[in-house]
This record gives structure tokens, sequence and C-alpha cells, in this order.
């Protein structure tokens, strides 16, 4: 069952979708949780998020899907698994927070608040990577492949 879940093939998609999603997520929950880039840190998200009704073992589980869900697919272990978490937390803030101001991001400051163009485009990655896996040079792929797999997709180099 594992291996099941663990599986991918060699497909580059998989590992250009992996690092961005990843590294995107990455900055964005070393925000939340480190206060890197302009964040705020950990205490500091869980007072602002409650302030948005949002209880402080909801914030916990989203700084964690962010971060080490981040940290997760940026080594391509348990892909999938991050990506749903990622997709949770952007489907989450999409029907929350952001659907009420539009679809458009804020570009111009003419809006109250972000649109929610960004987290469509992160869910569909996430979406994408539940579908695909983690691809090559991901610890996932390493666990689970078979030496007498093939692949019709291009590939990169076995490790």
């Amino acid at each position: 069952m594992l291996r099941r879940f663990l599986h991918t093939d060699n497909d580059p998609a998989a590992l250009i979708m992996r690092l961005v999603l990843g590294s995107v997520f990455f900055a964005h929950g070393a925000q939340k949780v480190l206060g890197w880039w302009g964040g705020y840190g950990a205490s500091a998200t869980i007072q602002g998020f409650g302030k948005m009704g949002l209880p402080p073992w909801l914030t916990v589980l989203v700084m964690a899907a962010e971060f080490g869900g981040s940290l997760l697919l940026n080594v391509g272990f348990l892909s999938r698994f991050a990506a749903f978490s990622i997709g949770a937390v952007m489907a989450g803030a999409l029907l929350m927070v952001h659907a009420k101001v539009g679809f458009f991001m804020n570009w111009s400051g003419a809006q109250k608040g972000e649109g929610f163009e960004y987290h469509v485009l992160a869910l569909g990655l996430a979406i994408a990577m539940m579908i695909k896996g983690g691809g090559p040079l991901s610890v996932d792929r390493a666990l689970s492949r078979d030496e007498y797999e093939s692949s019709t997709a291009p590939s990169l180099p076995r490790m």
C-alpha cells in the first residue's frame, strides 16, 4: 500500500511542479513559522489567525502544512500527502478569505484584500502533484521504483 502511494514515474514535469510548489510554500511557511522574509513568526501568526476566527490548533495545522509540506516536497518524500496538505490550505484560504474579494490579486491596491487567482494556481499544482507523485530525484521514487519499470514519458537518467 505504501509503495503504491509513493510510486511515481521519471517524468521531469513532476520534478518541476514539485520544486516550484515546494519552494513557494517554503517561503510562505517560513514567514509564518520562523518570521523570515517579513513574516511574524509562529506566535504572532497564531494570534493573527485567531483574530480571523481560526482556532490555534487549526493555525498550527496550516503552518505545518505550508512549512512541513514544503520541506517534504523539496526532498520528494510523501509528495502526494504534502501536496494534499498544501492544497487543503489553499482551498480553505480561497473559501474562507479570498472568494469574497474576487478573482484578481490586488495589484493596484484598489480592492479590499487579495483575490483568489494565486490560490487557484497553487491548488492546480497541488492536484497535479497528487496525480503524478514526486517524479525523478525524489525520495518517493527511490523507495518505490521497480527495476523492471519502463516509462514512455521523457525521463531523466535513473539514480
